[in-house]
């Protein structure tokens, strides 16, 4: 079995039902897998072989789909590269993957041209949605390709995509999915999380080189369709647009477009009815800011844990436990991350990795298909990260006795004070508390004294204000008092990277240059 298969079958049973919808155009399942293997052909016209890697540059758009499905079918992977990174960022992603070809959308013409010289091993560039200007014209190349399923044999642990990872810590590592990660997850989408209709619409409103993208599976396995909003760029107006026009039922969203759409006005001008899942999870999600998402939005939400290494399904929250009337027990699960998913097994291990108790933090682990085959041309991170037949997520975090999993910090993020542990996520959630508070991060920074201090960076409300000493008081109120903050400085925004998780790596580089941190 391999995931081009899910489009093909999709096509055969439901040839004429809408698999991308645009604009005001409807592609078919039959026409859709019938683009595909002719991208997919085409690729191999031009040299691409089992194992090649191409690269994909394009916003969310029914072409970025056909790019990721047409390397799968012709034995090679795909490359997915967040289209808000910098030039140099994906010249390392496509020189790093070794890439032979490069699609991308006519937008990033100049974009491209920056980085063309310093390109190693593509030797196509393939343009869409504009003149090619000496470049491969999309829909000229698929006109060149043979529509019939490509003459590959797909086996489950061959390549499929190169997920690179967000470089929060350094630079991106290539998580190699293979096509049993994927289908494993598909899978686990259907059982645990998302039950997906056959007359559901996936509006894609978030990256499809991220969390987004990898929810096309599940749909695809369906018959589900794929919708495309018009805009480029994250507008909730446009969302809500979208969703009215497209009577779309299902979205992935990062927890910051989760505030961004709870915050716009702009929803009560629009049918939101057709709504039935939002899908979340890539960074925190604050307790008080998923109550009031709730309040808005109703009882629509699934949370999912996961990460590159393992896409998307470690665990879930399903939309049953996110309810804002619910006793006690249920609003502290809102706090986690839910349970692990049928596929996976979890466990919460101490640094010789022995397994802990109930109640004790630690690392959390998984093993299962959905585990990665490791990180591309990188032996030495692969041996570390998969040490023991366990893939080690770098979370922190503790199960309770009913096994749900609640995620305390980042190892990387843990910060020692005077001996003690303070994991930033649950002074964020107290300061988050703060009506002034529009954002917050937390980090460990030198002190002479304690080894580490806590600060907190904050970024204020527009319509509010409060003082240094205002906030660690609220949090000396709320939290035992080692944990509060020692300092407090405002910014106007966080550094956040192309998938929206703040970059605490870069707000800690200045308090700590020219000295060695511990964790």
């Amino acid at each position: 079995m391999d995931v081009g298969h899910l489009l093909s079958r999709a096509a055969l049973r439901h040839p004429s039902r809408g698999a991308w919808i645009q604009d005001d155009r409807t592609i078919s399942f039959a026409e859709a897998d019938d683009r595909v293997n002719r991208l997919a052909n085409a690729l191999v016209d031009l040299g691409g072989r089992p194992g090649d890697r191409v690269g994909m540059l394009l916003p969310n758009c029914f072409q970025g789909f056909e790019t990721i499905l047409a390397p799968m079918k012709a034995r090679m992977s795909v490359v997915p590269m967040n289209s808000k990174l910098q030039a140099h960022e994906h010249e390392y992603l496509l020189n790093h993957s070794g890439a032979i070809a490069l699609v991308y959308a006519v937008e990033f013409r100049e974009h491209v041209a920056a980085l063309r010289e310093s390109l190693k091993t593509v030797n196509h560039f393939i343009c869409v949605g504009g003149e090619a200007h000496g470049d491969i014209g999309y829909e000229e190349l698929l006109e060149t390709g043979s529509a019939e399923p490509p003459n590959a044999e797909v086996e489950p642990d061959d390549l499929a995509w190169l997920f690179y990872t967000s470089g929060t810590t350094g630079q991106p590592k290539g998580a190699m999915l293979t096509h049993r990660n994927l289908l494993t997850m598909a899978d686990m989408y259907l059982m645990d999380i998302n039950p997906v209709r056959p007359d559901d619409v996936l509006l894609h409103a978030a990256p499809i080189t991220h969390g987004s993208g990898l929810c096309m599976f599940h749909h695809i396995a369906r018959g589900a369709a794929s919708a495309f909003p018009s805009a480029r760029n994250f507008d909730p107006a446009l969302i809500f647009e979208a969703i009215d026009r497209y009577r779309a039922t299902t979205m992935f969203l990062a927890p910051t477009m989760i505030n961004l759409i709870v915050s716009s006005p702009a929803r009560d001008r629009f049918d939101l009815s057709s709504l039935h899942t939002i899908i979340y999870g890539g960074g925190p999600m604050y307790t008080d800011h998923l109550l009031e998402a709730i309040d808005a939005f109703g009882d629509v939400f699934v949370q999912i844990f996961g990460q590159g290494e393992a896409p998307m399904a470690i665990s879930a929250l399903p939309r049953s436990e996110h309810r804002s009337d619910a006793g006690l027990a249920t609003r502290r699960r809102l706090t986690s991350a839910g349970r692990e998913v049928s596929g996976v097994k979890v466990r919460v291990v101490d640094g010789e990795d022995a397994e802990l108790l109930v109640g004790e933090t630690g690392e959390i682990v998984v093993r299962g298909d959905l585990v990665m085959k490791g990180y591309w041309n990188d032996p030495a991170a692969t041996e570390d990260a998969l040490r023991g037949g366990w893939l080690h997520t770098g979370d922190m975090g503790h199960m309770d006795t009913d096994g749900y999993i609640y995620i305390t910090d980042r190892i990387k993020d843990l910060i020692i004070s005077g001996g003690a542990n303070v994991y930033p996520r649950e002074v964020e959630e107290t300061l988050a508390k703060h009506p002034s508070v529009a954002d917050v991060a937390v980090i460990g920074v030198p002190d002479e004294k304690w080894g580490e201090g806590v600060k907190a960076l904050v970024v204020l409300n527009d319509r509010t204000s409060a003082s240094a000493e205002e906030l660690i008081d609220f949090c000396r109120r709320n939290l035992a008092s080692y944990k509060k903050p020692q300092s407090v400085d405002f910014l106007d925004s966080l550094p956040k990277n192309a998938y929206g998780k703040v970059l605490k790596r870069e707000l800690r580089a200045p308090f700590w240059e020219n000295r060695e941190r511990k964790v």
